[in-house]
C-alpha cells in the first residue's frame, strides 16, 4: 500500500538558517528527498536542470533531488511527487512567508501528500538586536512543532533563556532544540533513521538531552485507548511514529507536538518509536500503558 509522502515545512526569518539546516538534512539522511525552495539560492548546487511545468529539478547525490518553484506552490508538489517520488519533500519558505496558509493549502488541497512537521528557525542574535518580531515572526512561531534556537553562540545564557521564555508565551505547545550553524540530529526532526548509529559530524552539545526509545508488540491495541494515551503523553516527549494494529485495520502512526494523524498502512506489528528531552525517563510508563491498550 502507498502511503502519502511526508512534507516537512522549514521556515524563518531571513539569515535565521533554513539553508544551513538544509545541508544537514542532505548530509545526514539517507533517504529519497526532495528539497522544495522558491529559488537554489546559495545551497551550491552541480548537475543538470530537469525543465519541469511548475519545477525545476537538479539531481543530486544519493537520489534525491532540489527543486525550483517556477509554478504555483500546489501544482509544484503534485508534479514533484509523480516524477520524484520521494520519501519526503522538505519545503523552505521565503523569509517573509506567513506558513499557515501553506499549511491550509497543504492538508485541504493536496491528497498526495501529508504534513509531517513545521520547523521555525530562530536568529538568536536578531532576536536580541531587533526584538520586534512584527507579525509575520510571530505566526511563524506559532504555526512551529519545533522550534530550532540558532546561534546561540552569539547571545549570552542569559539572553538565551530569556528568548526561550518569549517562544512559549506565543507557542507553548511546541519542542524547543538549541543549535550552532543548525547543527543537530536531523533525524530527531523528523523520527526517521533515529534507531540507526548516529551521524558522527553531528554536535552533541545541542542534542545531548535527547532520547528514544522504541515499543512493538505483535497484540493489536484498543484504537480509545491508544489515542487516550497519545493524547495524555509527558510534555518531554514531542515527537513519535511508526505502525500501529487497531480492530478495524493497520495504520502508519504520526504524532509531533500534541498533533497527530493515522492513516491506513499494512504492518505486520506494532512497532513505534518515541522521542523527546530525556525520553527514557517516560519509557516504562508509556510502554506500560501500551501493554495496558493490548486486546
Amino acid at each position: 500500500m502507498t502511503s502519502k509522502t511526508p512534507i516537512v515545512i522549514i521556515t524563518g526569518y531571513l539569515g535565521s538558517g533554513k539553508t544551513t539546516l538544509l545541508r544537514n538534512i542532505l548530509d545526514q539522511s539517507d533517504k529519497k528527498l526532495a528539497i522544495l525552495m522558491n529559488e537554489f539560492g546559495e545551497i551550491g548546487i552541480d548537475g543538470k536542470i530537469i525543465k519541469g511545468k511548475n519545477v525545476d529539478m537538479v539531481e543530486l547525490s544519493g537520489g534525491c533531488v532540489c527543486c525550483s518553484m517556477t509554478g504555483e506552490f500546489e501544482a509544484a508538489i503534485k508534479e514533484v511527487v509523480k516524477k520524484i517520488k520521494p520519501e519526503m519533500i522538505v519545503v523552505e519558505t521565503t523569509g517573509v512567508a506567513e506558513p499557515d496558509a501553506l499549511i491550509f493549502d497543504i492538508e485541504e488541497n493536496i491528497p498526495e501528500v501529508k504534513l509531517e512537521v513545521v520547523i521555525t528557525i530562530i536568529d538568536c542574535d536578531s532576536m536580541i538586536r531587533f526584538p520586534n518580531l512584527g507579525q509575520t515572526g510571530k505566526i511563524q512561531i506559532e504555526m512551529a512543532d519545533v522550534l530550532i534556537m540558532n546561534k546561540i553562540d552569539l547571545v549570552t545564557k542569559k539572553q538565551t533563556q530569556e528568548i526561550e521564555d518569549g517562544l512559549k508565551e506565543l507557542n507553548e505547545r511546541a519542542v524547543v532544540l538549541k543549535s550552532i550553524k543548525c547543527e543537530l540530529d536531523t533525524s530527531l526532526l523528523f523520527g526517521i533513521d533515529v534507531d540507526k548509529k548516529r551521524n558522527k559530524k553531528t554536535h552533541k552539545h545541542e542534542t545531548e538531552n535527547i532520547e528514544f526509545f522504541v515499543y512493538s508488540t505483535r497484540k493489536i491495541l484498543n484504537k480509545n485507548k491508544f489515542e487516550k494515551i497519545i493524547q495524555n503523553l509527558p510534555k518531554n516527549i514531542y515527537r513519535a511514529k511508526g505502525f500501529v494494529k487497531f480492530s478495524d485495520g493497520n495504520y502508519l502512526f504520526n504524532y509531533v507536538a500534541g498533533r497527530y494523524d493515522f492513516e491506513k498502512f499494512q504492518t505486520k506489528e506494532t512497532r513505534i518509536i518515541f522521542i523527546g528531552i530525556k525520553a527514557k525517563t517516560s519509557e516504562r510508563k508509556i510502554k506500560d500503558m501500551l501493554k495496558e491498550a493490548a486486546i
